[in-house]
Order: structure tokens, then sequence, then C-alpha cells
């Protein structure tokens, strides 16, 4: 299980890394759950990255708009970024979230097939009218993206357990494995909840405000401490499997 840290800066990713994050994920907390950041942020995150951890970047919650995702997407691939993650924020339904996978899965393939491509949808979208989970995993399965995502979208209502059971998401792990899917989850993960992500077979975990200071990913500051105490509990995990 890898950990993924969210910094929006350059100086809260040299934080990130210094505490032993696997995955440095850009992003910008306030355009939202996955909010994408500036092209020039990317980059000056990607100098200070050691080429053994690897960079994700968001393009955004998305409404139905598969030509804008499309360019959104190319451009953050021409970036040099390990991964691209797209949220379906306003899709309501299974067809439209479709073309907007296909479009980004696209764009970002015919640049470069080694970037993975993250299809992320939110454990509380019945508070957003968007897609559920299952739903989100058939079109990340139907668009042939790499990884399938959970996170939530509300940040101030609960974590991601407030909206689905660990027995739940173990059988999205399983069906997505099954048919060669990767699961990330994020949503106001704290070190409580590692061991049950742990156990329920989950590939990435993404983090922000739990590693931030006093939990406040909008205005806290990203704490090598508060990183390295999660990569510690997730190896203790390891040790004990």
């Amino acid at each position: 299980m890898k950990l993924l840290i969210s910094p929006k800066n350059k100086e809260e990713a040299i934080e990130a890394i210094k505490g032993g994050a696997d995955i440095i994920d850009v992003k910008n907390p306030e355009e939202g759950s996955l909010g994408a950041n500036f092209p020039w942020v990317i980059n000056e995150i990607k100098n200070v990255t050691p080429r053994d951890v690897e960079i994700s970047a968001t393009i955004g919650d998305f409404p139905y708009l598969p030509g804008t995702a499309s360019l959104a997407a190319r451009g953050v691939a021409t970036l040099g970024v390990d991964y691209i993650k797209v949220g379906l924020y306003g899709i309501e339904n299974i067809d439209q979230g479709i073309k907007v996978g296909n479009a980004v899965v696209k764009s970002v393939k015919d640049y470069d097939n080694n970037i993975r491509v993250v299809i992320a949808g939110y454990a509380d979208y019945y508070k957003i009218n968007s897609v559920g989970p299952e739903i989100v995993l058939k079109i990340a399965q139907k668009s042939k993206a790499d990884f399938f995502m959970l996170d939530t979208a509300i940040k101030n209502n609960g974590n991601l357990f407030s909206h689905i059971s660990k027995s739940n998401l173990r059988n999205l792990v399983k069906k997505a494995h099954n048919i060669g899917i990767l699961v990330a989850v994020g949503g106001s993960i704290g070190k409580e909840d590692i061991e049950p992500l742990f156990d329920t077979g989950v590939d990435v975990i993404g983090i922000r405000g739990s590693v931030c200071d006093e939990n406040n990913r909008l205005d806290g500051k990203i704490r090598m401490e508060r990183v390295m105490e999660l990569k510690n509990i997730i190896e203790g995990m390891y040790r004990k499997s």
C-alpha cells in the first residue's frame, strides 16, 4: 500500500518527500477535492522530487465536459508526471462518465502510454448528485483506465468511512483487482484509518489534511513529522502481515 501525499507547493512537497511519501500528488485544495494546480507549480515540484518518488497531478473535479477534460489531461501529460487524476464530480450517468473517461485516457495514452490514468469518484456522491462507486468502477473499466479512486467531495462531513463501510470497500477492491484495475482512496483519512484500509487491500491511500498543521487541509502546511508517522504505521502493517 503506497502513501500518496498531496502538497500544493514546492515547500510542502519537500516536507512530504522527507517524510517518506511514495507518491507526490500535486493539487490545489482551494479548487476542490481534486482541484487542479498550475503547470509551473507542477514543474517546481517535479524539480525537487527524487526519481524514485512518483508524481501525480489532478486535472480537477470535472463536470460533463469531455473535450475540456481531454485538453487538460494532455497538458498535464506533457509535464512528465506518472499519474493523472480526473474526478467525475458533475457526471450524472455512466454514459457521460465513459465519454469523459475515454477522452482523458486517449489524450494521455496517445502522448505517453506509461502514464497511469486515475478515474475518481466520490463516496458521498449522493450529496452532490453524482454517480456511485460501482458505476465509477465500471467507467474506469470501460475507459481502460489504470486506477479507480474513491474520495470524498465534501471535506467537512465525515471521512471516507462515513459514507462506505469497510466490507463494501473491500468488495469494491476485490472487483477492481479481478478486472485488472488498481484502487486508490482518499477522503479525510487519519492515522486511525490506516489499519482498516490496509485490510481492504487498497493499493494507494491519499492524504493531505491529517499531515497538515491542525489537520487543516486549506490553511495548514504539510509537516514532515506527520508524514513520517503515517509511513511508519504502514510499514508496521507490513511487518505484522
